[in-house]
């Protein structure tokens, strides 16, 4: 089985409003939507053309909507007890979906959250960025540096460190490749969380088209140079997500 671990492999809209979220996000990316049935129902999932690449599910509780990430593990059980060992949470025990694969919910030292998982298929090749297509990953935390040394150690990525005009900036990487960044997070107000990036061929069309749709500008437009230009929003249910215009090459 091909497995590109290390990489985050699936994203999750847990919303309050389903059909918000489905509505917003079909018109903002053109992402469509993939009924699986489930032992307790059916799962929603999000799919470019016909390429599933997350789903929506509801919050427990009261917690408020968000993004969830999973990152592909060789051994769930293992990593979990890794999680612990370096100062992290098991959430949710280990368990496993028929034909999807064994996952399990933890949280780094600092409050993020994300999920642990070995699929039962092969993970998604690597694609060249797409309009639509999940193109990034990036963890705010209270402590960059601290965060990224969890990453590290629990699932041996490889850290590269860069200065930018906000403080350092450190690559994850697994066999050469980067699969996410870390940074201290430049809004104290804000838990610790993974906030994932989706490409579009314009990122000013693109937040203005979601002003119009009901979300909120929580970073206008930015230009990071040989990477692209970026904005970050609130989705009409609170939920966080960033768009990026991918640099051309």
């Amino acid at each position: 089985m091909s497995q590109l671990v290390g990489k985050f492999v699936w994203f999750e809209c847990v919303t309050k409003d389903p059909e918000k979220s489905k509505g917003f996000y079909g018109e903002l990316f053109g992402w469509k939507v993939q009924s699986h049935p489930m032992p307790n129902g059916s799962y929603d999932m999000i799919a470019l053309g016909e390429t599933p690449q997350g789903g929506y599910t509801k919050p427990e509780g009261k917690a408020p909507s968000h993004w969830t990430s999973y990152v592909s593990v060789e051994d769930v059980d293992a990593t979990a007890k890794k999680v612990v060992s370096a100062g992290g949470k098991v959430l949710t025990p280990a368990f496993d979906v028929p034909q999807v694969g064994r996952m399990s919910q933890v949280a780094d030292p600092q409050g993020a959250t994300f999920w642990i998982m070995r699929g039962e298929t092969d993970d998604a090749p690597d694609a060249p960025p797409a309009a639509g297509r999940f193109f990034w990953n990036e963890l705010w935390a209270r402590d960059g540096k601290a965060a990224a040394d969890f990453y590290e150690k629990v699932l041996g990525y490889e850290v590269k460190s860069m200065e930018m005009p906000d403080g350092a900036y450190h690559v994850l990487e697994k066999n050469g490749v980067p699969r996410a960044g870390v940074m201290t997070s430049p809004n104290k107000a804000v838990p610790p969380m993974w906030l994932p990036y989706v490409a579009v061929d314009g990122c000013d069309e693109s937040v203005a088209r979601a002003k119009k749709l009901g979300a909120e500008v929580h970073a206008p437009p930015t230009d990071i140079p040989d990477v692209g230009r970026f904005a970050v929003l609130g989705d009409p249910t609170g939920a966080a997500i960033a768009v990026i215009q991918p640099a051309k090459k």
